[in-house]
């Protein structure tokens, strides 16, 4: 396979990532429609376009910010707005979006859990996201450092790589059965399940760029490493919280 990927539409030749980016979130919206429509809880039009707008809005900023973060030499020395607005990372988007839902819940005046129903759309646009990622190789900062382990590929250049993106890919697969197994078999709180997600997806992150290219901020850890911290920190508080409830009932 050649690095990168490319495809041919209306006579111009597309990137994998943002094309595959793209149909992720349109699959990922398609599939949350759908189970928002066999849903039970139904949400006022008030709190649903509130927090529909606060995720955007956050996930928006954050993706962008912390994008930008990962390098913040190149950030302040070299700025212009292409270059800002070309920089994302899925963790800032997440850890922002779920910023702009609470605050916007807080508007409103919702205090119940909104996050449950879209965990799996979010993981299947993620592992579409992700096969983009894989597909363009080295020419976007989604690629692993050069290794000697039996998982080595060439990604575009001539060194073997850890395939991040298809490490995230198992990862996400895996995740999806264990919250399926607690979907159906366990009894829990709004929200435990959302937050399980978080915390696994966090956990997994900052191990993970361990092996892939970096700018170490504090010690040996790069921006999105500290985020992760940040966000483990509160999701370990939280999960402690909802399995003392779980115990009390």
């Amino acid at each position: 396979m050649d690095f990168p990927v490319t495809f041919h539409i209306f006579g111009k030749t597309v990137l994998a990532h943002p094309l595959f980016e793209a149909v992720g979130m349109f699959m990922g919206m398609r599939y949350y429609y759908y189970l928002k429509r066999k849903s039970p809880d139904k949400l006022s039009f008030n709190t649903s376009a509130a927090v529909l707008i606060g995720a955007t809005a956050g996930a928006l900023l954050g993706s962008k910010l912390i994008g930008n973060l990962e390098n913040p030499y190149r950030l302040f020395e070299d700025f212009s707005i292409k270059n800002f607005w070309s920089n994302n990372t899925i963790v800032g988007g997440l850890a922002f979006g779920l910023l702009g839902v609470e605050l916007a819940k807080k508007v409103v005046g919702h205090k119940e859990s909104t996050g449950d129903l879209i965990v799996f759309p979010l993981m299947l646009a993620m592992i579409i996201g992700r096969v983009g990622c894989f597909l363009t190789g080295i020419y976007e900062e989604t690629y692993g450092i050069p290794t000697d382990s039996v998982f080595g590929m060439h990604l575009g250049d001539s060194y073997l790589r850890h395939p991040v993106a298809l490490y995230e890919i198992v990862f996400l697969m895996i995740l999806w059965g264990v919250l399926k197994y607690f979907q159906k078999h366990k009894k829990y709180k709004a929200g435990f399940l959302f937050e399980l997600f978080m915390l696994s997806y966090f956990l997994f992150r900052f191990l993970l760029d361990f092996i892939k290219p970096r700018i170490e901020i504090a010690g040996s850890l790069g921006t999105i490493q500290l985020v992760c911290i940040g966000v483990i920190i509160y999701y370990l508080y939280h999960i402690k919280n909802t399995l003392f409830l779980n115990l009390k009932y």
